[in-house]
């Protein structure tokens, strides 16, 4: 079976001017011997031959490392759609032209909560420096949008967020859950909250947001609202399932190939790209075997009861994996039907 190659996520370096609480790889430092230019540029070229649509690029922070402009300008040129995913502290009025020269598509700035909430999760002035880079790229016509990483505490502060948001023209809003892996996972964050409320949340404002409002795919799943909860108010929008290794992929700088590059651990690579090729590896019959073979006899615990079970395979897979181990089993489904 051929499978379509739509969608990246890259981590270009792991350097961080953070190390936030919550962080799901640990970012920090650098790792060593990250991927060259020369090798980065390769890799644009190889998403390329495999027909990869979008590009969204994070770190640690993307802005840390000095040629990811070149990086970018190569897949922009290559006719890949790029997004950068970035905490918005190091950001300058002057990257401004840079961006527009490389073409970008869109930046996502994380914000995850008030500024105190904010704050104290990753550094003093960060929710500031987040709201100023928000504001500048908005004025120079570059789309923002804004990823929300809940927890335990910071989901209480929804409305306060709203609140704060709707002042400016985003594209859109996007809640997921906190996974408990890398710092979250020894940093004391209580992870866990009720995604029925969550989900609540977001159908009481999605239609009087002035931008597009979602749930992330570690939040679900076949409630009521389903259709309509995931950024788009078609009614259609229905999870369909993990898309790692389907039509996703993601690549850490050191050229380690997963699935999706929330699946932040080494039982999920695939193989690296300073070893094999990126067609080689995708094309492998053998490899992200959790989806490429899944059947509905791999659920486990309540979505093996479920008659939804074998539509959403029983959500995300990382999500599962990092909660309690088990890849085809939702910990908290909000939704689901029984047989």
């Amino acid at each position: 079976m051929k499978y379509d190659l739509k969608m990246c996520v890259w981590e270009i370096t792991l350097a961080c001017c953070f190390s936030c609480k919550y962080c799901g790889s640990a970012g920090g430092r650098a790792r060593e011997n990250e991927l060259t230019t020369a090798e980065c540029l390769d890799v644009a070229d190889q998403l390329k031959e495999l027909g990869c649509r979008r590009v969204s690029m994070i770190g640690g922070e993307v802005f840390m490392r000095r040629d990811w402009k070149q990086i970018v300008k190569r897949l922009t040129d290559n006719g890949i759609r790029v997004n950068i995913i970035t905490n918005g502290f190091l950001f300058r009025e002057e990257q401004i032209k840079d961006l527009k020269d490389v073409r970008i598509e869109s930046i996502s700035i994380s914000i995850d909560g008030p500024k105190a909430v904010h704050d104290k999760y990753r550094q003093e002035g960060s929710f500031d420096r987040a709201a100023l880079a928000m504001e500048t790229l908005l004025s120079s016509g570059i789309p923002v949008s804004v990823i929300s990483t809940l927890n335990g505490e910071n989901v209480k502060y929804l409305e306060e967020m709203f609140k704060f948001l709707r002042k400016y023209s985003i594209y859109a809003w996007q809640l997921q859950a906190c996974s408990p892996m890398g710092n979250a996972a020894t940093g004391g964050i209580d992870y866990r909250f009720d995604m029925q409320e969550v989900i609540n949340f977001v159908t009481s404002h999605m239609y009087e947001a002035p931008f597009a409002m979602g749930v992330a795919d570690n939040i679900g799943y076949f409630t009521e609202a389903e259709g309509s909860i995931r950024g788009n108010l078609s009614g259609s929008a229905f999870f369909r399932g993990c898309s790692a290794g389907i039509t996703s992929i993601g690549i850490d700088s050191v050229g380690n190939v997963r699935g999706c590059e929330s699946m932040y651990d080494p039982a999920f690579t695939e193989g690296n790209l300073r070893t094999e090729s990126l067609k080689e590896i995708w094309e492998d019959p053998e490899r992200f075997s959790y989806n490429r073979k899944f059947t509905p006899a791999m659920l486990t615990g309540k979505c093996a009861e479920c008659e939804l079970g074998q539509f959403c395979g029983g959500g995300c897979r990382s999500y599962n994996y990092f909660v309690h181990g088990k890849l085809h089993e939702s910990p908290f489904c909000a939704g689901g039907a029984k047989k």
